[in-house]
């Protein structure tokens, strides 16, 4: 028998209990022997849940019983959630987070901590929710050089995108009703601002580079000045605006992670990933191009991933070692996000296509309306695309959006 504990009792917690006892037949047969949830921490009173016998307050309820061998860990928040997991892991317990915040922040000392403790620290539902995308990345692709993963890593804004796309709704409006249906907090500016994504990319980039990535180090730019008329003028070109935080290998050795809105043309899948869905695409030299699709978000999707951890969790009496990565004392091997290459869409108030091409030189206009053009560049850097505007500007020529094209 293997009993585990669950550390909050939120969304996701409960949803890891609710999902446990609804399939624990088939988990016990996945686990290859009997399961129960012993304790659920949480500071919280729930008089009348069905669970009520199990709740406790104290970690130590959970530290000094010793038929605890792994916990589920779904607090959110750097602590204490930080010390609790530090706790368990230093007894040998292995933990399963849906915490991406520490995870991002702390993960490269957690996973030390159970290495040393012969125990293990998973965090698939750290990334993606029901979709898997951290053990294929460190087991299925383990033979592949992986040369870039882009995604569509946050569901709130992916629907804010959606609306804005087919419904025309602008970001205001698009995102009020976003928060009246429950996708979006009351305070959005996680979602909105491209943080919840940043961290979710910093725990790829770890993983498959091997180096710890801050998100303090990863260029991070959301949704918030995406105008209607520039998704209105895209998708009439052939593609979708969407907040795509990526990671890219250069030849110099560097990684160059980004989170920023970006054009993807239809030709590209992730431009059809609507709504609350999310999507992963990974680019090595054995597979090319794969793609990960589902809910990324979500009480039963997170808690499925939850549990498919602790699965594992109780499965291993040793440590994990492909899921791994070292400290990282510098940022020397990130790339500046101004080196990002890639072409470039504008779109500018007054100012005729002469005056554009002979600054920007070759330029695809896909709009010309109003007093306005839109034009798409060759491939360029951002620091290019900053002086081509700096000189349009220069010249009289308003600047209203410029836009990366994410490539195929």
């Amino acid at each position: 028998m293997s009993k585990f504990a669950v550390l909050g009792y939120g969304v996701v917690g409960s949803g890891v209990v609710e999902l446990f006892y609804k399939n624990r037949e088939k988990i016990e047969e996945k686990a290859g022997h009997k399961m129960d949830v012993k304790y659920i921490l949480d500071i919280r009173d729930f008089p009348g849940d069905p669970y009520e016998d199990k709740l406790v307050k104290s970690i130590d309820d959970i530290l000094n019983d010793n038929e605890i061998t792994a916990v589920a860990e779904c607090m959110g928040g750097v602590e204490p959630a930080f010390t609790f997991t530090k706790q368990c892991l230093s007894k040998g317990i292995s933990v399963s987070t849906s915490n991406k915040e520490l995870v991002a922040a702390k993960g490269d000392i957690l996973l030390e901590l159970a290495k040393e403790n012969n125990c293990n620290y998973f965090f698939e539902a750290s990334v993606g929710g029901a979709i898997p995308i951290i053990r294929p990345l460190h087991k299925c692709l383990a033979a592949n050089s992986i040369s870039e993963v882009a995604g569509i890593l946050n569901g709130t804004t992916n629907f804010i995108l959606t609306k804005m796309i087919n419904d025309g709704m602008k970001f205001d409006d698009a995102l009020k009703l976003a928060q009246e249906l429950g996708y979006a907090e009351r305070n959005p500016e996680a979602d909105v601002e491209g943080h919840d994504a940043c961290r979710k990319i910093c725990i790829i980039s770890s993983l498959v580079y091997g180096k710890h990535v801050y998100p303090e180090n990863v260029y991070t730019k959301g949704i918030t000045d995406i105008k209607l008329e520039d998704v209105q003028i895209v998708n009439n070109w052939g593609g979708s605006i969407k907040l795509i935080a990526k990671v890219s290998k250069l030849d110099n050795g560097n990684i160059l992670p980004t989170v920023m809105p970006m054009i993807v043309p239809f030709s590209n899948l992730m431009s059809r990933v609507d709504d609350v869905f999310n999507a992963v695409m990974v680019y090595g030299d054995g597979i090319d191009k794969t793609m990960f699709y589902g809910r990324g978000a979500g009480k039963l999707p997170t808690a499925s991933a939850v549990l498919a951890d602790v699965i594992e969790s109780v499965k291993h009496d040793r440590t994990v070692f492909s899921q791994m990565w070292a400290s990282s004392s510098d940022n020397s091997f990130v790339e500046d996000y101004k080196n990002l290459q890639a072409q470039m869409y504008f779109r500018t108030e007054s100012g005729s296509k002469n005056e554009v091409t002979c600054i920007a030189g070759n330029a695809e206009f896909i709009y010309d309306e109003n007093n306005q053009l839109a034009f798409l560049t060759d491939v360029i850097s951002i620091k290019d695309a900053q002086n081509i505007a700096d000189k349009l500007s220069a010249n009289g020529i308003k600047i209203v959006s410029v836009i990366p094209v994410l490539g195929e």
